[in-house]
Protein backbone atom coordinates (compact mmCIF):
# COMPACT_ATOMS: atom_id res chain seq x y z
CA UNK A 1 0.00 0.00 0.00
CA UNK A 2 1.12 3.77 -1.31
CA UNK A 3 1.69 5.89 1.89
CA UNK A 4 3.04 9.35 1.36
CA UNK A 5 5.77 11.12 2.48
CA UNK A 6 4.99 13.72 5.93
CA UNK A 7 6.13 17.26 6.04
CA UNK A 8 6.36 17.50 2.15
CA UNK A 9 3.41 19.24 0.45
CA UNK A 10 4.63 22.91 0.81
CA UNK A 11 6.36 25.27 2.57
CA UNK A 12 6.02 25.96 6.42
CA UNK A 13 6.97 29.84 5.79
CA UNK A 14 4.66 30.28 3.13
CA UNK A 15 1.84 29.23 5.06
CA UNK A 16 2.69 31.42 7.70
CA UNK A 17 2.97 34.26 6.07
CA UNK A 18 -0.30 34.11 4.13
CA UNK A 19 -1.83 33.40 7.86
CA UNK A 20 -0.16 36.80 9.24
CA UNK A 21 -1.65 38.39 5.46
CA UNK A 22 -5.11 37.03 6.91
CA UNK A 23 -5.02 38.32 10.32
CA UNK A 24 -4.01 41.73 8.10
CA UNK A 25 -6.74 41.18 6.10
CA UNK A 26 -9.25 40.38 8.91
CA UNK A 27 -8.82 43.71 10.94
CA UNK A 28 -9.64 45.32 7.31
CA UNK A 29 -12.38 43.43 7.12
CA UNK A 30 -13.92 44.92 10.04
CA UNK A 31 -16.50 47.38 10.19
CA UNK A 32 -15.11 50.98 11.74
CA UNK A 33 -17.55 51.27 13.91
CA UNK A 34 -16.77 47.76 15.33
CA UNK A 35 -13.14 48.63 15.23
CA UNK A 36 -13.50 52.27 16.66
CA UNK A 37 -15.88 50.77 19.80
CA UNK A 38 -13.91 47.87 20.50
CA UNK A 39 -10.45 48.66 22.96
CA UNK A 40 -7.09 48.09 21.29
CA UNK A 41 -6.76 44.65 24.00
CA UNK A 42 -9.57 43.21 22.71
CA UNK A 43 -8.80 43.34 19.05
CA UNK A 44 -5.59 42.44 19.25
CA UNK A 45 -6.34 39.46 21.29
CA UNK A 46 -9.06 38.55 18.93
CA UNK A 47 -6.43 38.91 15.88
CA UNK A 48 -3.93 36.83 17.91
CA UNK A 49 -6.70 34.13 18.46
CA UNK A 50 -7.10 33.66 14.64
CA UNK A 51 -3.78 33.93 13.97
CA UNK A 52 -2.80 30.90 16.67
CA UNK A 53 -1.20 27.80 15.01
CA UNK A 54 -0.75 25.35 17.69
CA UNK A 55 2.51 23.26 16.87
CA UNK A 56 1.20 19.65 16.87
CA UNK A 57 2.05 17.12 19.81
CA UNK A 58 2.16 13.56 19.49
CA UNK A 59 0.18 11.62 22.30
CA UNK A 60 2.38 8.81 22.69
CA UNK A 61 0.83 7.42 25.32
CA UNK A 62 -2.35 6.60 23.54
CA UNK A 63 -0.69 5.45 20.69
CA UNK A 64 -3.01 2.09 19.33
CA UNK A 65 -2.38 -0.58 16.44
CA UNK A 66 -4.68 -1.74 13.86
CA UNK A 67 -5.39 -5.34 13.59
CA UNK A 68 -2.65 -5.84 10.98
CA UNK A 69 -4.17 -7.16 7.60
CA UNK A 70 -2.34 -9.92 5.50
CA UNK A 71 -2.34 -8.81 1.95
CA UNK A 72 -0.55 -9.95 -1.35
CA UNK A 73 2.18 -7.35 -2.90
CA UNK A 74 3.15 -7.69 -6.44
CA UNK A 75 6.03 -6.70 -7.50
CA UNK A 76 8.44 -6.07 -10.93
CA UNK A 77 12.08 -6.84 -11.20
CA UNK A 78 14.09 -7.70 -14.32
CA UNK A 79 10.84 -7.33 -16.44
CA UNK A 80 9.16 -10.54 -14.10
CA UNK A 81 5.91 -10.31 -12.03
CA UNK A 82 5.80 -12.02 -8.28
CA UNK A 83 3.82 -11.44 -5.74
CA UNK A 84 4.61 -12.10 -2.02
CA UNK A 85 2.00 -12.04 1.18
CA UNK A 86 3.08 -9.86 3.98
CA UNK A 87 1.76 -8.41 6.95
CA UNK A 88 0.57 -4.58 6.73
CA UNK A 89 0.58 -3.36 10.14
CA UNK A 90 -0.54 0.61 10.76
CA UNK A 91 -0.07 2.87 13.97
CA UNK A 92 -2.77 5.19 15.22
CA UNK A 93 -1.10 8.09 16.64
CA UNK A 94 -2.97 10.66 18.09
CA UNK A 95 -1.96 14.14 18.52
CA UNK A 96 -2.73 17.47 19.47
CA UNK A 97 -2.58 20.76 17.35
CA UNK A 98 -2.64 22.14 13.95
CA UNK A 99 -3.01 19.12 11.58
CA UNK A 100 -1.40 20.82 8.71
CA UNK A 101 2.01 21.07 10.42
CA UNK A 102 2.49 17.31 9.53
CA UNK A 103 2.01 18.35 5.54
CA UNK A 104 4.49 21.39 5.52
CA UNK A 105 8.29 21.52 5.10
CA UNK A 106 10.18 23.42 8.08
CA UNK A 107 13.28 26.22 7.24
CA UNK A 108 15.30 23.05 8.84
CA UNK A 109 14.28 19.91 7.60
CA UNK A 110 14.67 16.34 6.76
CA UNK A 111 15.59 15.40 3.16
CA UNK A 112 14.42 11.84 3.52
CA UNK A 113 11.27 12.72 5.53
CA UNK A 114 9.23 10.06 7.44
CA UNK A 115 5.90 8.15 5.76
CA UNK A 116 2.67 8.37 7.15
CA UNK A 117 -0.49 9.69 6.35
CA UNK A 118 -3.08 11.93 8.15
CA UNK A 119 -6.37 10.07 9.46
CA UNK A 120 -9.54 11.20 7.64
CA UNK A 121 -10.64 12.67 11.24
CA UNK A 122 -7.89 15.37 11.50
CA UNK A 123 -6.38 14.36 15.08
CA UNK A 124 -4.40 11.26 14.00
CA UNK A 125 -1.81 10.26 12.20
CA UNK A 126 -0.90 6.96 10.16
CA UNK A 127 2.01 4.90 10.00
CA UNK A 128 2.35 1.97 8.15
CA UNK A 129 5.01 -1.28 7.83
CA UNK A 130 4.58 -4.57 5.83
CA UNK A 131 6.32 -7.28 7.25
CA UNK A 132 7.22 -10.32 5.65
CA UNK A 133 9.20 -12.07 9.26
CA UNK A 134 6.63 -11.43 11.60
CA UNK A 135 9.63 -9.99 13.73
CA UNK A 136 8.36 -7.99 16.46
CA UNK A 137 10.95 -6.52 18.11
CA UNK A 138 11.85 -5.09 14.39
CA UNK A 139 8.43 -3.23 13.71
CA UNK A 140 8.54 -1.68 17.55
CA UNK A 141 11.94 -0.42 16.74
CA UNK A 142 11.00 0.95 13.55
CA UNK A 143 7.57 2.95 14.60
CA UNK A 144 9.73 4.44 17.56
CA UNK A 145 12.35 5.50 15.33
CA UNK A 146 9.95 6.86 13.00
CA UNK A 147 7.80 8.85 16.13
CA UNK A 148 11.06 10.15 17.20
CA UNK A 149 11.73 11.27 13.39
CA UNK A 150 8.47 13.12 13.78
CA UNK A 151 8.77 14.70 16.66
CA UNK A 152 12.35 16.46 15.74
CA UNK A 153 10.39 17.71 12.27
CA UNK A 154 7.80 19.13 14.96
CA UNK A 155 10.35 20.95 17.09
CA UNK A 156 11.97 22.31 13.91
CA UNK A 157 8.42 23.47 12.96
CA UNK A 158 7.64 24.76 16.60
CA UNK A 159 10.57 27.11 15.92
CA UNK A 160 8.68 28.62 12.81
CA UNK A 161 5.75 29.03 14.51
CA UNK A 162 7.38 30.45 17.78
CA UNK A 163 8.87 32.97 15.76
CA UNK A 164 5.29 33.64 13.63
CA UNK A 165 3.59 34.18 16.73
CA UNK A 166 5.95 36.78 18.17
CA UNK A 167 6.31 38.73 14.51
CA UNK A 168 2.34 38.86 14.95
CA UNK A 169 2.29 39.98 18.52
CA UNK A 170 4.75 42.71 17.99
CA UNK A 171 3.01 43.90 15.01
CA UNK A 172 -0.79 43.67 15.88
CA UNK A 173 -0.56 46.68 18.04
CA UNK A 174 0.77 48.63 15.19
CA UNK A 175 -1.89 47.41 12.76
CA UNK A 176 -4.52 48.17 14.98
CA UNK A 177 -3.28 51.43 16.09
CA UNK A 178 -2.73 52.29 12.49
CA UNK A 179 -6.11 51.15 11.59
CA UNK A 180 -8.09 53.05 14.18
CA UNK A 181 -5.59 56.20 13.23
CA UNK A 182 -7.13 56.42 9.59
CA UNK A 183 -10.79 55.20 10.33
CA UNK A 184 -10.80 58.32 12.86
CA UNK A 185 -9.49 60.79 10.59
CA UNK A 186 -11.92 59.76 8.34
CA UNK A 187 -14.49 60.52 10.95
CA UNK A 188 -13.02 63.78 11.66
CA UNK A 189 -12.79 64.20 7.81
CA UNK A 190 -16.40 63.67 7.54
CA UNK A 191 -17.45 66.22 10.31
CA UNK A 192 -15.56 69.11 8.54
CA UNK A 193 -17.16 67.92 5.20
CA UNK A 194 -20.38 69.27 7.17
CA UNK A 195 -23.40 67.05 5.55
CA UNK A 196 -24.89 65.16 8.43
CA UNK A 197 -23.64 61.65 8.53
CA UNK A 198 -26.00 58.71 9.83
CA UNK A 199 -23.94 57.34 13.17
CA UNK A 200 -24.48 55.29 16.26
CA UNK A 201 -24.28 56.40 19.41
CA UNK A 202 -21.01 54.46 20.67
CA UNK A 203 -17.94 56.08 18.84
CA UNK A 204 -14.14 56.42 18.97
CA UNK A 205 -12.42 58.35 21.18
CA UNK A 206 -10.36 61.90 20.13
CA UNK A 207 -7.83 63.35 22.06
CA UNK A 208 -8.43 66.43 24.53
CA UNK A 209 -4.52 68.40 24.28
CA UNK A 210 -3.72 70.01 27.61
CA UNK A 211 -1.18 71.64 27.87
CA UNK A 212 1.55 72.98 30.99
CA UNK A 213 1.26 76.65 32.08
CA UNK A 214 2.67 78.52 34.82
CA UNK A 215 0.02 78.74 37.88
CA UNK A 216 -0.55 82.99 36.81
CA UNK A 217 -1.18 81.98 33.01
CA UNK A 218 -4.55 83.83 31.66
CA UNK A 219 -6.96 80.54 30.72
CA UNK A 220 -8.85 80.70 28.19
CA UNK A 221 -12.37 79.81 27.49
CA UNK A 222 -12.81 76.26 25.50
CA UNK A 223 -13.85 77.16 21.48
CA UNK A 224 -17.19 76.41 20.76
CA UNK A 225 -17.55 72.63 19.70
CA UNK A 226 -18.93 71.46 16.41
CA UNK A 227 -22.35 70.59 16.19
CA UNK A 228 -22.18 67.64 13.43
CA UNK A 229 -23.88 64.94 13.85
CA UNK A 230 -20.30 62.60 14.44
CA UNK A 231 -19.05 63.54 17.46
CA UNK A 232 -15.95 61.33 18.72
CA UNK A 233 -15.75 60.68 22.77
CA UNK A 234 -12.88 62.18 24.87
CA UNK A 235 -9.59 60.71 25.66
CA UNK A 236 -6.86 62.41 27.59
CA UNK A 237 -3.44 61.64 25.53
CA UNK A 238 -1.16 59.57 26.91
CA UNK A 239 1.75 61.80 27.39
CA UNK A 240 -0.67 64.08 29.44
CA UNK A 241 -1.70 61.47 31.16
CA UNK A 242 1.95 60.38 32.38
CA UNK A 243 2.63 64.27 32.99
CA UNK A 244 -0.66 64.33 35.38
CA UNK A 245 1.03 61.23 37.32
CA UNK A 246 4.40 63.04 37.29
CA UNK A 247 2.69 65.82 39.05
CA UNK A 248 1.05 63.77 41.48
CA UNK A 249 4.34 62.32 42.30
CA UNK A 250 6.04 65.32 43.00
CA UNK A 251 3.47 66.54 45.07
CA UNK A 252 3.67 63.02 46.71
CA UNK A 253 7.53 63.73 47.68
CA UNK A 254 6.80 67.25 48.31
CA UNK A 255 4.55 65.63 51.32
CA UNK A 256 7.26 62.79 52.26
CA UNK A 257 9.99 65.17 52.43
CA UNK A 258 7.58 67.26 54.56
CA UNK A 259 5.77 64.62 56.71
CA UNK A 260 4.86 66.91 59.65
CA UNK A 261 2.94 69.03 57.23
CA UNK A 262 -0.05 66.74 56.43
CA UNK A 263 0.64 64.62 59.25
CA UNK A 264 -2.56 65.89 60.58
CA UNK A 265 -5.13 66.05 57.39
CA UNK A 266 -8.12 63.98 56.69
CA UNK A 267 -8.81 62.88 52.56
CA UNK A 268 -9.95 65.98 51.50
CA UNK A 269 -7.19 68.61 52.57
CA UNK A 270 -4.64 65.83 50.97
CA UNK A 271 -6.47 66.21 47.98
CA UNK A 272 -6.75 70.08 48.31
CA UNK A 273 -3.18 70.17 48.34
CA UNK A 274 -2.50 67.82 45.03
CA UNK A 275 -5.18 70.14 43.62
CA UNK A 276 -2.82 73.45 43.80
CA UNK A 277 -0.19 71.49 42.31
CA UNK A 278 -2.50 70.15 39.52
CA UNK A 279 -4.48 73.18 38.79
CA UNK A 280 -0.59 75.44 39.14
CA UNK A 281 0.74 72.78 35.79
CA UNK A 282 -2.39 72.48 33.72
CA UNK A 283 -4.70 74.02 31.79
CA UNK A 284 -7.74 72.37 29.65
CA UNK A 285 -8.67 73.26 26.04
CA UNK A 286 -11.79 71.34 26.45
CA UNK A 287 -13.26 72.77 29.46
CA UNK A 288 -12.79 75.34 31.34
CA UNK A 289 -11.17 74.44 34.71
CA UNK A 290 -9.74 70.91 33.61
CA UNK A 291 -8.84 70.08 37.45
CA UNK A 292 -11.88 70.17 39.83
CA UNK A 293 -13.41 68.36 42.83
CA UNK A 294 -16.77 66.26 42.77
CA UNK A 295 -17.88 64.58 45.24
CA UNK A 296 -15.19 64.71 48.94
CA UNK A 297 -11.82 62.93 47.92
CA UNK A 298 -12.19 63.48 44.12
CA UNK A 299 -9.81 64.96 41.65
CA UNK A 300 -11.60 64.71 38.31
CA UNK A 301 -10.45 66.24 34.54
CA UNK A 302 -13.95 66.50 32.58
CA UNK A 303 -15.46 67.40 28.93
CA UNK A 304 -18.68 67.25 27.71
CA UNK A 305 -20.15 66.62 31.25
CA UNK A 306 -18.03 62.98 31.71
CA UNK A 307 -14.32 62.18 33.60
CA UNK A 308 -11.60 61.01 31.26
CA UNK A 309 -9.30 61.40 34.05
CA UNK A 310 -10.96 60.42 38.07
CA UNK A 311 -8.78 60.74 40.55
CA UNK A 312 -9.49 58.72 43.66
CA UNK A 313 -7.71 59.75 46.80
CA UNK A 314 -8.59 56.77 50.20
CA UNK A 315 -6.29 56.50 52.81
CA UNK A 316 -5.48 52.73 53.74
CA UNK A 317 -7.93 51.28 56.48
CA UNK A 318 -7.55 47.31 54.46
CA UNK A 319 -7.85 45.55 51.34
CA UNK A 320 -11.75 46.79 51.72
CA UNK A 321 -10.43 50.26 50.74
CA UNK A 322 -9.32 49.44 47.26
CA UNK A 323 -12.42 47.43 46.80
CA UNK A 324 -15.06 50.33 47.83
CA UNK A 325 -12.44 52.77 45.96
CA UNK A 326 -12.68 50.97 42.80
CA UNK A 327 -16.36 50.44 43.18
CA UNK A 328 -17.24 54.51 43.57
CA UNK A 329 -14.63 55.05 40.68
CA UNK A 330 -16.90 52.86 38.41
CA UNK A 331 -19.70 54.42 39.42
CA UNK A 332 -18.47 57.58 37.12
CA UNK A 333 -20.34 57.52 33.86
CA UNK A 334 -16.42 57.20 31.79
CA UNK A 335 -15.98 57.26 28.16
CA UNK A 336 -13.76 54.56 26.59
CA UNK A 337 -10.49 55.06 27.20
CA UNK A 338 -10.57 56.99 30.56
CA UNK A 339 -7.31 56.89 32.74
CA UNK A 340 -7.70 57.26 36.24
CA UNK A 341 -5.61 57.23 39.27
CA UNK A 342 -5.96 55.91 42.79
CA UNK A 343 -4.32 57.91 45.41
CA UNK A 344 -3.40 55.50 48.18
CA UNK A 345 -2.41 57.63 51.43
CA UNK A 346 -1.04 54.95 53.90
CA UNK A 347 -0.76 56.51 57.25
CA UNK A 348 1.21 53.49 59.07
CA UNK A 349 2.66 50.24 58.29
CA UNK A 350 5.51 48.46 55.87
CA UNK A 351 4.39 50.18 52.41
CA UNK A 352 5.52 47.03 50.76
CA UNK A 353 3.33 44.53 52.62
CA UNK A 354 0.32 46.88 51.87
CA UNK A 355 0.82 47.44 48.73
CA UNK A 356 0.69 43.30 47.82
CA UNK A 357 -2.30 43.56 49.59
CA UNK A 358 -3.55 46.16 47.54
CA UNK A 359 -2.68 45.19 43.81
CA UNK A 360 -3.80 41.36 45.14
CA UNK A 361 -7.29 43.67 45.93
CA UNK A 362 -7.39 45.09 42.35
CA UNK A 363 -6.13 41.68 40.35
CA UNK A 364 -9.74 39.91 42.39
CA UNK A 365 -11.96 42.67 41.70
CA UNK A 366 -14.78 41.87 38.92
CA UNK A 367 -13.86 44.63 36.46
CA UNK A 368 -10.18 43.59 36.35
CA UNK A 369 -8.82 42.69 32.65
CA UNK A 370 -5.20 42.97 33.01
CA UNK A 371 -1.75 43.84 34.29
CA UNK A 372 -0.60 47.60 32.82
CA UNK A 373 2.90 48.30 31.48
CA UNK A 374 4.60 49.91 35.37
CA UNK A 375 4.69 47.79 37.69
CA UNK A 376 7.51 48.74 40.80
CA UNK A 377 7.70 50.35 43.69
CA UNK A 378 6.24 53.91 43.55
CA UNK A 379 2.95 53.12 40.70
CA UNK A 380 1.29 49.75 39.62
CA UNK A 381 -0.79 50.13 36.20
CA UNK A 382 -3.67 47.93 35.77
CA UNK A 383 -6.30 47.55 33.40
CA UNK A 384 -10.27 47.87 34.01
CA UNK A 385 -13.09 47.83 32.51
CA UNK A 386 -16.64 50.06 33.05
CA UNK A 387 -19.92 48.46 34.76
CA UNK A 388 -21.41 46.27 32.07
CA UNK A 389 -19.31 47.41 29.09
CA UNK A 390 -15.78 45.65 28.87
CA UNK A 391 -14.82 46.82 25.73
CA UNK A 392 -14.95 50.53 27.43
CA UNK A 393 -11.33 50.39 29.19
CA UNK A 394 -9.61 52.54 32.15
CA UNK A 395 -6.40 52.85 33.17
CA UNK A 396 -5.55 52.82 36.61
CA UNK A 397 -2.07 53.75 38.27
CA UNK A 398 -1.89 52.44 41.95
CA UNK A 399 0.00 55.41 43.30
CA UNK A 400 1.40 54.97 47.15
CA UNK A 401 1.47 58.03 49.22
CA UNK A 402 3.58 57.84 52.57
CA UNK A 403 1.85 60.16 54.59
CA UNK A 404 2.57 59.08 58.91
CA UNK A 405 -0.21 60.25 61.36
CA UNK A 406 0.76 63.44 63.92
Amino acid sequence: MHTDHLFDSGKLSEYLRKRAHAVRERLLSWSPDYVLGTSDIDLIEQLKMEALIECPVLVRDRVSLEEPVEEVRRYIRHGDTFSRRVTSYTLIVPFTGHANVFRLEAQTYSTSPPKGELASNGQQILLKYDDERSDGAEIRSHFDRTLDEIETILTWARDDIRQHQWNIEHELPRLVDERRTKLLNDRKAQEKIGFPIKRRDDAASYTVPIERVTFATERTQSSPRSSSVFKPEPALADNDYESALAVLRNARNALERTPSVAAGWDEEEIRNFLLIFLNAQFKGQAAGEVFNRAGKTDILIRTDDANIFIGECKIWKGPKTISNALDQLLGYLVWRDTKAALLLFIRDGDISAVMQKAVAQVETHPNYKSRGQIMSEERHDFIIHAKDDSAREIQLALLPFLIPKR
